[in-house]
C-alpha cells in the first residue's frame, strides 16, 4: 500500500523529536507528563529580591568595581584643602622657633576675603591674600591667610608654599608692628 496524503505521521517516540531524551529547560526543573512549561515555571519558587540591594560586588562589564587610587593616609589622597593648610602650619612652624609669642595667635585659614569683614576695604584691582584680627578682650589675636586668591596666583607647590610664607610673615610682622624682614630674615629672597 502507498502512503497517500490521508495518512497520518508516525509518532515520535517517547522523551524527544528524534528519539533524544528530552532536556529540562534552562534554569529549571524537567517537566512532568502532562505538566506545560507556565505551570513549572509558577510553581518553583522565587526568593524575593531584597528592599535594598547590596554593595556592588562587579561593575557593568564583568569586571571587579574599582577602588580607591591610593589608601587615605597617602598624600596623593589629600584635598587641595588638607595640602593648603599643612603649608600654612609649615611656615607656622618655622616662625614659631624665632617668635615664641606665636603661640598666643590663632593662624585661620579662609577660602576667600569677605567683603563685609575686616579688610573689607580692598580695592576692585586686588584681592588680599591675607589678613590679621587684633586681640579682643577674651579672643587672642588671628593670622587669616586666604586659599583660593593663593592658589589662583600661584602655579605649583614650591611657588605656593614661598607665597604662603610670605604671606603668613608680612600678616605676622604687622600684629607684632615689625618690618617683614625682622621676623624672617630670609624674607624676600628667592
Amino acid at each position: 500500500m502507498d502512503a497517500g496524503p490521508s495518512e497520518v505521521p508516525p509518532k515520535p517516540r517517547a522523551g524527544g523529536v528524534g528519539g533524544r531524551p528530552r532536556e529540562p529547560p534552562r534554569g529549571g526543573r524537567a517537566r512532568g507528563p502532562g505538566e506545560d512549561y507556565a505551570s513549572s515555571v509558577m510553581d518553583n519558587p522565587v526568593p524575593p529580591r531584597a528592599a535594598a540591594p547590596g554593595p556592588r560586588r562587579r561593575d557593568r562589564h564583568g569586571r571587579g568595581m574599582r577602588g580607591p587610587i591610593a589608601p587615605p593616609q597617602v598624600p596623593l589622597a589629600a584635598s587641595r584643602a588638607e595640602v593648603f593648610a599643612d603649608l600654612v602650619q609649615d611656615s607656622v612652624e618655622r616662625l614659631e622657633r624665632r617668635w615664641a609669642q606665636l603661640a598666643d595667635i590663632d593662624f585661620l585659614i579662609l577660602e576667600v576675603p569677605r567683603l563685609d569683614g575686616p579688610g573689607g576695604g580692598w580695592g576692585e584691582d586686588s584681592v588680599p591674600l591675607g589678613g590679621t584680627i587684633a586681640a579682643r578682650e577674651g579672643h587672642p589675636a588671628r593670622v587669616v591667610v586666604y586659599r583660593r586668591p593663593i592658589e589662583i596666583r600661584t602655579k605649583g607647590r614650591d611657588e605656593r608654599a614661598a607665597l604662603v610664607h610670605e604671606v603668613v610673615v608680612e600678616q605676622v610682622a604687622e600684629l607684632l608692628g615689625l618690618t617683614p624682614e625682622t621676623v624672617d630674615p630670609r624674607y624676600g629672597e628667592d
